[in-house]
C-alpha cells in the first residue's frame, strides 16, 4: 500500500478571514478518482500555564459555533511571521495577562484530520508574573484558577469538551507526576 493520494485539481469555494474552503479532486492509489472537501487553516496555539498553587489558568467565552460558553486554556490562531511559541506567549499574555517561564513542548494535535488542516501546537509553563490583559476588541474572556489535579478529573469526567484543553491538560499532569515523582 502506498497510502497516498494525487491532487489532480484543487478549486477554491470559499477564502474567508481565517479559513480557506478547497474542494480537490484526487486519484486513489488504486488509480479511482475521489473528491476531497478541505478546510485550509493558519493552525493555532495553547498553552497550560500553571500558578505556583499548581493552578492551571484558563479563559470562559462564548463559542458561536456551540452557541454556548467553553472553559479553555489560553489559545489562539497562529500569527504570520511568528512562531508557535511566541504565539503561545502572546496570546498567554493577551487572554490573562500571564507571563510564562521555562516553556515545554507537548507537541502538536490535528483536531479534525478528516476535511481540516489545521495544527494546533501546545505548550506547558510555569507562570513567572502577571502583567496587564490585552484582550482583542472582539475577544470577552473570564479568567479562572482551576488545581491541576480537578483540571485532570474535569476532562475524565467530560466537563471539558475542548479537544486542545483536554490533551493539554492530561499532557501536563503527567509531566508534573513524572517531575514529582508520583
Amino acid at each position: 500500500m502506498k497510502l497516498f493520494e494525487k491532487t489532480l485539481e484543487s478549486k477554491s469555494i470559499f477564502e474567508g478571514k481565517v479559513i480557506h474552503v478547497m474542494h480537490d479532486t484526487v486519484e486513489l492509489e488504486n488509480g479511482e478518482k475521489a473528491m476531497r472537501e478541505i478546510v485550509a487553516h493558519p493552525g493555532g496555539v495553547c498553552v497550560a500555564a500553571l500558578t505556583e498553587e499548581n493552578e492551571l489558568l484558563f479563559v470562559r467565552q462564548f463559542r458561536y459555533p456551540y452557541k454556548e460558553v467553553t472553559l479553555e486554556l489560553p489559545a489562539g490562531k497562529l500569527e504570520k511571521g511568528q512562531n508557535p511559541l511566541e504565539n503561545g506567549k502572546r496570546e498567554l499574555l493577551e487572554e490573562t495577562g500571564a507571563v510564562g517561564r521555562e516553556y515545554i513542548t507537548l507537541g502538536k494535535l490535528y483536531p479534525s484530520p478528516g476535511y481540516c488542516g489545521e495544527i494546533i501546537h501546545l505548550y506547558f509553563c510555569k507562570i513567572d508574573h502577571f502583567e496587564k490583559q490585552h484582550l482583542d476588541e472582539d475577544e470577552f474572556v473570564s479568567v479562572e484558577r482551576i488545581p491541576l489535579d480537578k483540571a485532570e478529573e474535569m476532562v475524565l469526567n467530560n466537563e471539558i469538551p475542548d479537544s486542545k484543553t483536554q490533551v493539554a491538560i492530561l499532557k501536563t499532569a503527567a509531566i508534573v507526576r513524572k517531575f514529582n515523582g508520583k
